[in-house]
């Protein structure tokens, strides 16, 4: 464990090592900073970069894909749990078998669909758009949500909702009141992942957002310019994944053990 510890640290410690040199000092392979400089965080948001409003374009694909999965994922998970039809089993199969295929070769038909060409004259043009990003998130996000919630849904005994329709509430209103709130840990969970798996999407982003004010965070990483135009600006680029992946490391961190009870939900009986 000692050493998958490390294996996973020193990588995340190197990062941060290099952001704090001098950024002459980019190819630098000592362990310990000297002296220690904050410059090229001051380097990350300079106006070439426009990395602030990348930051800004991250938080709303990422926000918006995973509230829209969580909310057409519950309602589908909810159902799959609770209700008795043929071929349960093989729509909830099928569902994950949606996320089975290489993103690289779903690409070109995306271009095509979200570019208009032909044969896709009659779709609207949304490269440069959020929901480019967006609606490609949900068909990933999506199946795990599905599978994670179905898991964690039908844990939960059904004289729950019995109960609480005894006491005159409605199905809809037992599933708000008495369902949700009890399941707060596994949304929560998928949340989480479903959140961190949109902010570091890059394939995608690059693809359909070339416009630099509609660029995410990780697109703008990847397009950072050294101060001549020639060099590799390695210690801004390392303190602009210092950036973008403290904030997710602090999350987990800090709510550890709801995303292992989500995850482990349904498991035991």
């Amino acid at each position: 464990m000692a050493l998958i510890v490390l294996y996973c640290v020193i990588p995340f410690y190197w990062m941060i090592v290099s952001s704090l040199r001098q950024p002459s000092e980019g190819r630098s392979t000592e362990f310990i900073p000297s002296p220690v400089s904050v410059l090229n965080y001051k380097g990350v948001f300079a106006g070439g970069n426009a990395f602030g409003r990348a930051l800004i374009n991250s938080v709303i694909v990422s926000g918006t894909t995973t509230v829209l999965t969580l909310l057409f994922g519950i309602v589908a998970a909810y159902a799959l749990a609770r209700l008795q039809f043929k071929g349960k089993g093989a729509v909830l199969w099928l569902i994950m078998a949606c996320s089975m295929f290489p993103l690289i070769i779903l690409i070109p038909p995306l271009l095509k669909m979200f570019s208009s060409t032909a044969p896709f004259q009659w779709f609207p043009n949304w490269i440069n758009t959020y929901q480019a990003v967006i609606v490609p998130g949900l068909s990933f996000g999506l199946p795990l949500a599905v599978w994670n919630l179905t898991a964690f849904f039908k844990q939960m005994p059904v004289e729950l909702e019995q109960a609480a329709m005894v006491d005159g509430c409605t199905p809809a209103v037992a599933f708000r009141k008495v369902i949700l709130p009890l399941a707060a840990p596994g949304v929560f969970t998928t949340a989480i992942i479903v959140f961190i798996g949109s902010w570091n999407e890059f394939l995608v982003a690059l693809t359909f957002l070339t416009d630099q004010d509609r660029q995410t965070a990780t697109v703008a990483i990847s397009k950072f310019t050294g101060t001549t135009g020639f060099d590799t600006p390695y210690g801004s680029i390392m303190a602009a994944g210092v950036i973008v992946t403290v904030p997710l490391l602090i999350a987990v961190l800090l709510f550890q053990r709801r995303i292992v009870a989500g995850l482990t939900a349904g498991g035991v009986k």
